[in-house]
Order: C-alpha cells, then structure tokens, then sequence
C-alpha cells in the first residue's frame, strides 16, 4: 500500500482521498464533487472516466469491484462507502442488495 493511503482510517478520509483523485485527475472542481452528487452526469465524467475512476481505486487499495458497480453506486457517497466496507472501514451499506454483497465478498476478502 502506498504512504498517501496508510492515513485513512475511516469512510471520510476514504471520501476526502476519491475527491482529491476526482480532482486532480480529471480537473472536476470540487465544489460539485459533495457527498449526493450523482456519479452518472452529476460530476462531469464520461462513463469511461468513471471506470478509469473505479480501476484506480481498485489498484490502490487492492480491491476488485463487480461488474456493474456503477449501476449499484449512484453517488458519490455510495462509491465511498462501498469502498470503505470492502476495506473494513465501515458497516455494510444499506443501498448493497444481498446479490451485490455476494459478488463483492466472492471477489475480495470483505471483513464480516
């Protein structure tokens, strides 16, 4: 893991680091990246830039998301507390369908 992602330690630090990714990345001024703005049109990024979004979490912290992750992660929020509970940072989100959690436990090692 790299030094920047050792300091989080819970879903608003997890939160925090995908804005500042969002923004340095893709140039996306962070008074829109807040916690209900819809991924899919509400932050100005093409389908394609969400997933390079998605891989890029991934990799960082070691993760593999579902097929389809983006239709389950409506928005901003959504993403970061589905990454934070597939890191063990945070309780099971409400918005994952037992369907969703079994592809996301068969995929990492999600802590129970």
């Amino acid at each position: 893991m790299s030094e920047p992602i050792l300091g989080i330690t819970n879903w608003m630090h997890l939160f925090r680091w995908i804005v500042k990714l969002i923004r340095d990345e893709y140039g996306v001024d962070e008074k829109i990246l807040i916690r209900g703005a819809q991924l899919d049109g509400g932050i100005g990024l093409t389908a394609e830039q969400l997933e390079q979004v998605l891989d890029h979490i991934a990799e960082t912290f070691e993760l593999t998301f579902p097929e389809n992750t983006l239709h389950e992660t409506v928005r901003l929020e959504d993403l970061c507390t589905l990454t934070a509970w597939m890191r063990g940072l945070l309780k099971k989100p409400d918005f994952v369908t037992p369907l969703f959690e079994e592809r996301c436990r068969s995929l990492n090692n999600v802590p129970a």
